[in-house]
């Protein structure tokens, strides 16, 4: 029962993301987000849009949810446009999916994803990682790995592994793309100061 809530919230918040402001006011948009969780209820041959999303991306991870409805409070402007410690965020779980992925494609020989069944040791990492990244401000890493932790012990999704509330490969994906795109933007950016200050010492 929690899974199919989680698909219709996913779907709503995956759209919503997707989707631009269209210049509507903070009502009109929450109103959007509340039409797209609605729409995700919508039969199709018997399946609801929602299950269909999920039959492609599998059940999220429960970080990637934290992740989303802080992308979607921002949008609805309850929380301000920009956030300190967002580049930790992308950096951490693009670390975790870059040690796990690889590995389930058997890419490498160890195979992390085992250590998620006894994930003592895992636990004890996760709280010290929390711990630093508390002390370094990065409160939206913290909520993530804390809910995700929460759950865990909680035992609110059906797998047993702690992989599987830590990370997924959409947020991996999207970490990895992100942080990308930074790079890229950075490497540009340092060139463009350059190429204008030549043209500034040539029209002088």
């Amino acid at each position: 029962m929690i899974n199919l809530w989680q698909a219709h919230i996913s779907f709503a918040m995956i759209i919503f993301l997707l989707l631009p402001s269209f210049g509507l006011k903070r009502t009109a948009r929450i109103g959007l987000l509340l039409a797209l969780l609605a729409v995700s209820f919508i039969p199709l041959d018997g399946l609801s849009l929602a299950a269909y999303l999920r039959s492609h991306i599998d059940d999220l991870a429960v970080t990637t949810l934290v992740f989303m409805a802080w992308g979607c409070l921002r949008r609805l402007d309850f929380l301000p446009a920009a956030k300190p410690g967002t580049t930790t965020v992308l950096i951490v779980f693009a670390a975790m999916a870059l040690v796990l992925y690889p590995a389930t494609l058997g890419l490498t020989y160890l195979d992390p994803y085992r250590f998620g069944f006894s994930p003592r040791p895992m636990l004890i990492f996760v709280g010290l990682l929390t711990a630093g990244l508390f002390y370094l401000r990065s409160y939206l890493a913290v909520v993530m790995l804390a809910t995700a932790t929460l759950a865990f012990i909680g035992g609110i999704k059906p797998s047993h592994n702690y992989w599987d509330y830590l990370v997924d490969p959409l947020l991996g994906l999207y970490c990895c793309s992100a942080l990308l795109m930074l790079a890229v933007r950075g490497m540009h950016g340092r060139r463009n100061p350059s190429r204008g200050s030549v043209e500034d010492s040539r029209s002088a």
